[in-house]
């Protein structure tokens, strides 16, 4: 199966967003996975807030997995703060958002790609810091991201009291 790596545009959110529904749906941990909702990517999307990517099947065009990577600037949620960063360093943190791979699709690098695209149109951009969250458990997530050069730098609680591993990759 081949697959080919798109930048989503705007209208395509819900898209985006239901691909994520379809994987959270599926999860047998659902705290494993915070979903985003349509109206979050909207927003990113629209408002230049950050990018979305697509892995799509070349043979069918179906959407096999997608990615949400936003720029929270200067907002509380920033995961720059978290680690200290100072707030004139905060405008370079690009989260690495959501990633959602359909079951069916799993096992062909899918993750990795949608990762590496996206890493270097952040790079092209300016930004300095790639940070995400990792359930500690999720052991695949985190072996991925950890291939690619994230370090897990801090273990807390995040969105409403659920413990996250922070992840950090410095790019220049």
């Amino acid at each position: 199966m081949e697959f080919s790596i798109e930048r989503a545009v705007a209208d395509e959110f819900q898209a985006l967003a239901d691909v994520i529904h379809r994987v959270w749906d599926q999860m047998e941990k659902k705290d494993w996975f915070v979903e985003d909702n349509p109206e979050n990517i909207r927003e990113v999307l629209q408002n230049d807030n950050g990018m979305g990517y697509k892995a799509i099947v070349k043979d069918s065009g179906n959407i096999a997995g997608v990615f949400v990577v936003r720029f929270p600037g200067k907002q509380e949620d920033n995961l720059g703060r978290d680690i200290g960063l100072p707030k004139e360093e905060l405008k370079k943190v690009a989260h690495m958002e959501s990633i959602a791979i359909l079951p069916e699709y799993r096992g062909n690098g899918l993750q990795y790609s949608l990762m590496q695209t996206a890493e270097r149109d952040v790079r092209r951009r300016g930004y300095k810091y790639l940070m995400c969250t990792i359930h500690p458990d999720n052991v695949y997530s985190k072996n991925n991201a950890v291939r690619q050069g994230y370090e897990v730098v801090m273990t807390k609680e995040k969105y409403g009291g659920l413990i996250r591993d922070i992840l950090l990759k410095k790019i220049i």
